[in-house]
Protein backbone atom coordinates (compact mmCIF):
# COMPACT_ATOMS: atom_id res chain seq x y z
CA UNK A 1 0.00 0.00 0.00
CA UNK A 2 1.12 3.40 -0.60
CA UNK A 3 -0.50 6.60 1.29
CA UNK A 4 -1.49 9.92 0.71
CA UNK A 5 -3.47 12.68 2.12
CA UNK A 6 -6.00 14.95 0.75
CA UNK A 7 -8.16 17.97 1.81
CA UNK A 8 -11.42 17.31 0.55
CA UNK A 9 -13.95 14.73 0.27
CA UNK A 10 -13.82 11.83 -2.12
CA UNK A 11 -15.50 12.86 -4.85
CA UNK A 12 -13.84 16.16 -5.70
CA UNK A 13 -10.08 14.10 -5.34
CA UNK A 14 -12.37 11.49 -7.88
CA UNK A 15 -12.78 14.07 -10.66
CA UNK A 16 -10.00 15.80 -10.07
CA UNK A 17 -7.52 12.74 -10.62
CA UNK A 18 -9.59 10.48 -12.53
CA UNK A 19 -7.62 7.68 -11.12
CA UNK A 20 -7.62 4.61 -13.42
CA UNK A 21 -6.38 1.86 -10.49
CA UNK A 22 -8.93 1.38 -7.28
CA UNK A 23 -8.44 3.78 -3.68
CA UNK A 24 -8.98 3.46 -0.84
CA UNK A 25 -10.71 6.89 1.13
CA UNK A 26 -9.36 6.41 4.94
CA UNK A 27 -11.24 8.97 7.50
CA UNK A 28 -9.15 8.63 11.11
CA UNK A 29 -11.98 10.69 12.30
CA UNK A 30 -14.41 7.90 11.77
CA UNK A 31 -12.31 5.23 13.31
CA UNK A 32 -11.43 7.29 16.26
CA UNK A 33 -15.34 8.40 16.65
CA UNK A 34 -16.06 4.21 16.52
CA UNK A 35 -13.09 3.45 18.94
CA UNK A 36 -14.91 5.86 20.95
CA UNK A 37 -18.10 3.71 20.98
CA UNK A 38 -16.81 0.59 22.07
CA UNK A 39 -14.93 2.82 24.72
CA UNK A 40 -17.56 4.31 26.21
CA UNK A 41 -20.07 2.13 25.64
CA UNK A 42 -18.65 -1.49 26.12
CA UNK A 43 -18.47 -2.39 30.00
CA UNK A 44 -15.04 -4.33 30.02
CA UNK A 45 -11.54 -4.21 28.04
CA UNK A 46 -11.70 -3.38 24.30
CA UNK A 47 -8.80 -5.08 22.19
CA UNK A 48 -8.64 -4.56 18.42
CA UNK A 49 -8.72 -8.10 16.12
CA UNK A 50 -5.38 -6.97 14.10
CA UNK A 51 -6.39 -9.46 11.41
CA UNK A 52 -9.25 -6.94 10.24
CA UNK A 53 -6.80 -4.07 9.02
CA UNK A 54 -3.06 -4.71 9.99
CA UNK A 55 -2.11 -1.32 7.99
CA UNK A 56 0.26 0.55 10.69
CA UNK A 57 -2.65 3.81 9.66
CA UNK A 58 -4.86 2.16 11.94
CA UNK A 59 -2.88 0.47 14.64
CA UNK A 60 -1.64 4.02 15.36
CA UNK A 61 -4.41 5.48 15.02
CA UNK A 62 -6.54 3.24 17.78
CA UNK A 63 -2.91 3.66 19.98
CA UNK A 64 -3.54 7.37 20.08
CA UNK A 65 -6.96 7.08 20.77
CA UNK A 66 -6.39 5.09 23.78
CA UNK A 67 -6.33 1.54 22.94
CA UNK A 68 -4.21 -0.23 24.58
CA UNK A 69 -4.13 -4.16 24.14
CA UNK A 70 -4.93 -5.75 20.86
CA UNK A 71 -5.88 -9.28 19.95
CA UNK A 72 -3.10 -10.72 17.67
CA UNK A 73 -3.23 -13.93 16.13
CA UNK A 74 0.74 -14.38 14.39
CA UNK A 75 4.30 -13.10 15.36
CA UNK A 76 3.75 -10.98 12.23
CA UNK A 77 1.16 -8.94 13.97
CA UNK A 78 2.97 -9.01 17.30
CA UNK A 79 5.50 -7.61 15.88
CA UNK A 80 3.72 -4.99 14.28
CA UNK A 81 1.66 -4.06 17.28
CA UNK A 82 5.15 -3.89 19.26
CA UNK A 83 6.58 -1.65 16.79
CA UNK A 84 3.57 0.71 17.00
CA UNK A 85 2.14 0.41 20.38
CA UNK A 86 5.13 -0.86 22.47
CA UNK A 87 3.52 -1.00 25.79
CA UNK A 88 0.25 -2.85 24.35
CA UNK A 89 -0.81 -6.00 26.20
CA UNK A 90 -1.10 -8.82 23.40
CA UNK A 91 -4.26 -11.14 23.56
CA UNK A 92 -3.05 -14.40 21.53
CA UNK A 93 -6.11 -16.07 20.74
CA UNK A 94 -5.06 -18.00 17.52
CA UNK A 95 -6.03 -21.26 19.40
CA UNK A 96 -3.98 -23.54 17.13
CA UNK A 97 -0.07 -22.70 17.42
CA UNK A 98 3.36 -24.37 16.39
CA UNK A 99 6.00 -24.98 18.96
CA UNK A 100 7.77 -21.89 17.05
CA UNK A 101 5.13 -19.52 16.97
CA UNK A 102 4.48 -20.18 21.51
CA UNK A 103 8.26 -19.82 21.63
CA UNK A 104 8.16 -16.24 19.91
CA UNK A 105 5.25 -15.24 21.34
CA UNK A 106 6.64 -15.73 24.42
CA UNK A 107 9.14 -13.48 23.93
CA UNK A 108 6.34 -10.84 23.37
CA UNK A 109 4.71 -11.27 26.76
CA UNK A 110 1.87 -11.75 25.84
CA UNK A 111 -1.54 -11.32 28.16
CA UNK A 112 -3.57 -13.45 27.85
CA UNK A 113 -3.87 -16.82 25.58
CA UNK A 114 -6.65 -19.41 24.16
CA UNK A 115 -6.95 -23.16 23.65
CA UNK A 116 -9.68 -25.30 22.53
CA UNK A 117 -7.86 -28.64 22.93
CA UNK A 118 -5.71 -30.58 25.56
CA UNK A 119 -2.83 -31.17 23.11
CA UNK A 120 -2.74 -27.58 22.49
CA UNK A 121 -2.43 -26.65 26.31
CA UNK A 122 -0.17 -29.00 26.97
CA UNK A 123 2.28 -27.18 24.10
CA UNK A 124 2.34 -24.36 26.29
CA UNK A 125 4.36 -25.73 29.21
CA UNK A 126 4.55 -23.96 32.23
CA UNK A 127 1.15 -21.71 32.48
CA UNK A 128 1.33 -21.10 36.31
CA UNK A 129 0.17 -17.41 36.74
CA UNK A 130 -0.81 -17.25 33.18
CA UNK A 131 -4.23 -16.97 31.65
CA UNK A 132 -5.37 -19.32 29.31
CA UNK A 133 -9.26 -18.41 27.93
CA UNK A 134 -10.77 -21.52 26.95
CA UNK A 135 -12.86 -21.07 23.89
CA UNK A 136 -16.35 -21.94 23.71
CA UNK A 137 -17.96 -23.46 21.09
CA UNK A 138 -21.77 -23.49 20.42
CA UNK A 139 -24.37 -23.90 17.62
CA UNK A 140 -25.84 -20.41 17.64
CA UNK A 141 -27.92 -18.80 14.94
CA UNK A 142 -27.49 -14.63 13.55
CA UNK A 143 -23.91 -14.74 12.33
CA UNK A 144 -23.02 -14.33 8.50
CA UNK A 145 -21.21 -17.87 8.92
CA UNK A 146 -20.08 -19.80 11.73
CA UNK A 147 -16.44 -19.20 13.46
CA UNK A 148 -16.74 -22.38 15.14
CA UNK A 149 -16.60 -24.99 12.08
CA UNK A 150 -12.80 -24.33 12.92
CA UNK A 151 -12.28 -23.35 16.08
CA UNK A 152 -13.60 -24.39 19.60
CA UNK A 153 -14.49 -26.68 22.41
CA UNK A 154 -18.27 -28.13 23.02
CA UNK A 155 -19.47 -27.63 26.26
CA UNK A 156 -18.17 -30.66 27.50
CA UNK A 157 -14.58 -30.48 26.38
CA UNK A 158 -14.39 -26.72 27.92
CA UNK A 159 -15.34 -28.07 31.31
CA UNK A 160 -12.30 -30.28 31.06
CA UNK A 161 -10.29 -27.63 29.93
CA UNK A 162 -10.91 -25.03 32.73
CA UNK A 163 -9.91 -27.53 35.13
CA UNK A 164 -6.75 -28.73 33.58
CA UNK A 165 -6.18 -24.95 33.73
CA UNK A 166 -6.96 -24.45 37.28
CA UNK A 167 -4.89 -27.88 37.84
CA UNK A 168 -1.35 -26.72 36.08
CA UNK A 169 -1.60 -23.58 37.97
CA UNK A 170 -3.26 -21.38 35.10
CA UNK A 171 -6.05 -18.59 35.34
CA UNK A 172 -8.65 -19.58 34.03
CA UNK A 173 -10.46 -17.84 31.49
CA UNK A 174 -13.05 -18.04 28.83
CA UNK A 175 -13.72 -16.97 25.16
CA UNK A 176 -15.91 -16.99 22.41
CA UNK A 177 -17.02 -15.73 18.96
CA UNK A 178 -20.19 -15.77 18.40
CA UNK A 179 -19.42 -15.48 13.78
CA UNK A 180 -19.65 -12.41 12.05
CA UNK A 181 -21.68 -9.40 11.43
CA UNK A 182 -24.29 -10.20 14.19
CA UNK A 183 -26.69 -7.72 14.68
CA UNK A 184 -28.76 -9.14 17.35
CA UNK A 185 -27.80 -9.79 20.30
CA UNK A 186 -28.89 -13.24 20.89
CA UNK A 187 -26.05 -14.91 20.12
CA UNK A 188 -24.10 -13.48 22.97
CA UNK A 189 -26.64 -14.53 25.03
CA UNK A 190 -26.76 -18.33 24.52
CA UNK A 191 -22.79 -18.04 24.60
CA UNK A 192 -22.38 -16.17 28.20
CA UNK A 193 -25.05 -18.68 29.76
CA UNK A 194 -23.48 -21.90 28.44
CA UNK A 195 -20.19 -19.98 29.85
CA UNK A 196 -21.58 -20.02 33.02
CA UNK A 197 -22.51 -23.46 33.26
CA UNK A 198 -19.29 -24.51 31.74
CA UNK A 199 -17.61 -22.65 34.66
CA UNK A 200 -20.03 -23.63 37.58
CA UNK A 201 -19.70 -27.16 36.29
CA UNK A 202 -15.79 -26.87 36.15
CA UNK A 203 -15.87 -25.68 39.90
CA UNK A 204 -13.55 -22.65 38.86
CA UNK A 205 -14.35 -18.39 38.91
CA UNK A 206 -13.71 -17.06 35.90
CA UNK A 207 -10.52 -14.58 35.73
CA UNK A 208 -12.62 -13.00 32.84
CA UNK A 209 -14.98 -13.58 29.85
CA UNK A 210 -14.03 -12.51 26.34
CA UNK A 211 -16.97 -11.81 24.46
CA UNK A 212 -15.20 -11.86 21.00
CA UNK A 213 -16.01 -10.05 18.13
CA UNK A 214 -18.70 -10.87 15.65
CA UNK A 215 -20.25 -6.75 16.44
CA UNK A 216 -22.18 -5.95 12.93
CA UNK A 217 -20.72 -3.38 10.71
CA UNK A 218 -22.84 -0.46 8.59
CA UNK A 219 -22.71 -2.37 6.01
CA UNK A 220 -26.49 -2.11 5.40
CA UNK A 221 -28.98 0.31 6.78
CA UNK A 222 -29.66 0.99 9.40
CA UNK A 223 -27.10 1.23 11.30
CA UNK A 224 -26.52 -1.36 14.05
CA UNK A 225 -27.13 -0.29 17.88
CA UNK A 226 -24.28 -1.25 19.07
CA UNK A 227 -24.94 0.09 22.50
CA UNK A 228 -27.99 -2.33 22.84
CA UNK A 229 -25.92 -4.94 22.26
CA UNK A 230 -23.69 -3.95 25.10
CA UNK A 231 -26.29 -3.10 27.64
CA UNK A 232 -27.88 -7.07 26.89
CA UNK A 233 -23.59 -8.56 27.37
CA UNK A 234 -23.62 -7.04 30.68
CA UNK A 235 -27.15 -7.51 31.51
CA UNK A 236 -26.99 -11.32 30.16
CA UNK A 237 -23.84 -11.64 32.17
CA UNK A 238 -24.94 -9.97 35.70
CA UNK A 239 -28.01 -12.76 35.20
CA UNK A 240 -25.79 -15.68 34.19
CA UNK A 241 -23.07 -15.39 36.53
CA UNK A 242 -24.39 -13.73 39.62
CA UNK A 243 -21.39 -12.88 42.10
CA UNK A 244 -18.69 -14.43 40.51
CA UNK A 245 -19.02 -12.10 38.16
CA UNK A 246 -15.94 -12.28 35.54
CA UNK A 247 -14.29 -9.07 33.81
CA UNK A 248 -15.38 -8.73 30.14
CA UNK A 249 -13.11 -8.23 27.53
CA UNK A 250 -14.10 -8.18 23.24
CA UNK A 251 -11.93 -7.85 20.31
CA UNK A 252 -13.77 -6.39 17.55
CA UNK A 253 -12.26 -5.61 13.98
CA UNK A 254 -14.80 -5.05 11.57
CA UNK A 255 -17.10 -3.22 13.43
CA UNK A 256 -14.60 -0.97 14.67
CA UNK A 257 -12.81 -0.27 11.24
CA UNK A 258 -15.30 -1.28 8.45
CA UNK A 259 -16.75 3.05 8.83
CA UNK A 260 -13.50 4.31 8.17
CA UNK A 261 -12.54 3.09 4.72
CA UNK A 262 -14.29 3.34 1.28
CA UNK A 263 -13.06 1.83 -2.09
CA UNK A 264 -13.80 3.79 -5.05
CA UNK A 265 -13.80 1.84 -8.13
CA UNK A 266 -13.96 3.12 -11.52
CA UNK A 267 -16.83 1.62 -14.06
CA UNK A 268 -15.02 -0.21 -17.31
CA UNK A 269 -17.78 -1.08 -18.81
CA UNK A 270 -21.50 -1.96 -18.97
CA UNK A 271 -22.72 -4.71 -20.52
CA UNK A 272 -27.12 -4.85 -19.72
CA UNK A 273 -27.08 -5.70 -16.74
CA UNK A 274 -23.73 -6.39 -16.18
CA UNK A 275 -21.22 -4.32 -14.89
CA UNK A 276 -17.54 -4.34 -14.82
CA UNK A 277 -15.41 -2.45 -12.42
CA UNK A 278 -11.56 -2.52 -12.10
CA UNK A 279 -11.80 -4.22 -8.82
CA UNK A 280 -13.37 -7.45 -8.04
CA UNK A 281 -13.02 -10.71 -5.22
CA UNK A 282 -9.32 -10.64 -5.72
CA UNK A 283 -8.84 -7.11 -4.48
CA UNK A 284 -10.62 -4.89 -2.12
CA UNK A 285 -13.53 -6.81 -1.94
CA UNK A 286 -12.31 -10.50 -1.82
CA UNK A 287 -14.49 -10.99 1.28
CA UNK A 288 -17.68 -10.25 -0.57
CA UNK A 289 -17.16 -14.21 -1.76
CA UNK A 290 -18.67 -15.08 1.10
CA UNK A 291 -20.65 -11.95 2.36
CA UNK A 292 -23.73 -10.35 1.22
CA UNK A 293 -22.30 -7.84 -1.18
CA UNK A 294 -22.68 -4.44 0.91
CA UNK A 295 -25.61 -2.21 -1.00
CA UNK A 296 -23.84 0.59 1.06
CA UNK A 297 -22.62 2.75 -2.19
CA UNK A 298 -22.29 6.12 -4.01
CA UNK A 299 -22.42 6.40 -7.59
CA UNK A 300 -20.97 9.78 -8.92
CA UNK A 301 -19.98 10.82 -12.30
CA UNK A 302 -16.61 11.69 -13.94
CA UNK A 303 -16.64 15.28 -12.84
CA UNK A 304 -17.74 14.41 -9.13
CA UNK A 305 -21.53 14.80 -9.74
CA UNK A 306 -23.76 12.64 -7.63
CA UNK A 307 -25.53 9.61 -10.04
CA UNK A 308 -28.95 9.88 -8.72
CA UNK A 309 -32.07 8.41 -9.63
CA UNK A 310 -34.21 4.89 -10.15
CA UNK A 311 -31.95 1.79 -9.15
CA UNK A 312 -31.33 -1.34 -10.93
CA UNK A 313 -29.70 -4.54 -9.77
CA UNK A 314 -26.63 -5.40 -11.60
CA UNK A 315 -24.21 -8.06 -11.71
CA UNK A 316 -21.25 -7.39 -10.84
CA UNK A 317 -17.68 -8.04 -12.53
CA UNK A 318 -14.00 -7.55 -11.54
CA UNK A 319 -11.13 -6.95 -13.79
CA UNK A 320 -9.14 -9.90 -13.90
CA UNK A 321 -9.05 -12.48 -16.49
CA UNK A 322 -11.05 -15.05 -14.66
CA UNK A 323 -15.15 -15.98 -15.06
CA UNK A 324 -15.15 -16.49 -10.88
CA UNK A 325 -14.45 -12.72 -10.38
CA UNK A 326 -17.82 -11.61 -9.73
CA UNK A 327 -19.59 -10.55 -6.48
CA UNK A 328 -21.71 -13.11 -5.11
CA UNK A 329 -25.32 -10.65 -5.22
CA UNK A 330 -26.82 -8.34 -7.28
CA UNK A 331 -26.06 -4.80 -6.26
CA UNK A 332 -28.41 -1.67 -6.90
CA UNK A 333 -26.34 0.70 -8.98
CA UNK A 334 -28.49 4.06 -10.90
CA UNK A 335 -30.07 3.43 -14.05
CA UNK A 336 -27.96 6.16 -15.16
CA UNK A 337 -25.37 4.78 -14.55
CA UNK A 338 -22.66 4.79 -17.49
CA UNK A 339 -18.90 3.68 -18.54
CA UNK A 340 -16.01 6.15 -16.40
CA UNK A 341 -18.37 6.75 -13.66
CA UNK A 342 -16.92 6.11 -10.07
CA UNK A 343 -18.73 3.45 -7.70
CA UNK A 344 -18.08 4.13 -3.73
CA UNK A 345 -18.72 1.18 -1.52
CA UNK A 346 -18.35 2.41 1.86
CA UNK A 347 -17.28 0.69 5.07
CA UNK A 348 -14.60 -1.17 3.35
CA UNK A 349 -12.11 -0.74 6.20
CA UNK A 350 -12.05 -4.87 7.41
CA UNK A 351 -10.90 -7.43 5.30
CA UNK A 352 -9.73 -5.64 2.23
CA UNK A 353 -6.69 -3.90 2.43
CA UNK A 354 -5.60 -7.27 4.33
CA UNK A 355 -6.65 -9.78 1.34
CA UNK A 356 -6.06 -7.71 -1.80
CA UNK A 357 -3.42 -9.49 -4.12
CA UNK A 358 -2.40 -8.61 -7.07
CA UNK A 359 -3.68 -11.32 -9.72
CA UNK A 360 -3.90 -10.87 -12.88
CA UNK A 361 -1.85 -7.49 -12.23
CA UNK A 362 -4.66 -5.85 -10.36
CA UNK A 363 -5.63 -5.14 -7.21
CA UNK A 364 -6.47 -1.73 -4.45
CA UNK A 365 -3.15 -0.83 -3.37
CA UNK A 366 -3.58 3.47 -2.94
CA UNK A 367 -4.83 4.79 0.38
CA UNK A 368 -5.97 8.28 0.38
CA UNK A 369 -6.35 9.84 3.92
CA UNK A 370 -8.97 12.60 4.02
CA UNK A 371 -7.99 15.30 6.64
CA UNK A 372 -10.51 17.51 6.13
Amino acid sequence: MYTETYRSDPARWLAREAPDEPVFFYNPIKLEAQARRFHEGFPGEVTYAVKANPDPLVIEALARGGMTAFDVASPEEMALVRDVAPSARLHYHNPVRSKAEVATARSYGITSWSVDRESELDKLGDIVGVEIAVRLKLPVAGAVYDFGAKFGASEAQTVDLLRSVAARGGVPSLTFHPGTQCRAAEAWVAYIEAAARCAQEAGVTLHRLNVGGGFPAHREDPDPDLQAIFDRIAETVAQAFGPDLPKLVCEPGRALVASAFELALRVKAISGTAVFLNDGIYGGLSEWRDLQASQRLTVYASDGSLRGGALREREVFGPTCDSLDRLSDRVAMPMSLEEGDFVLFHACGAYSTALSTRFNGYGARRIVTLIA
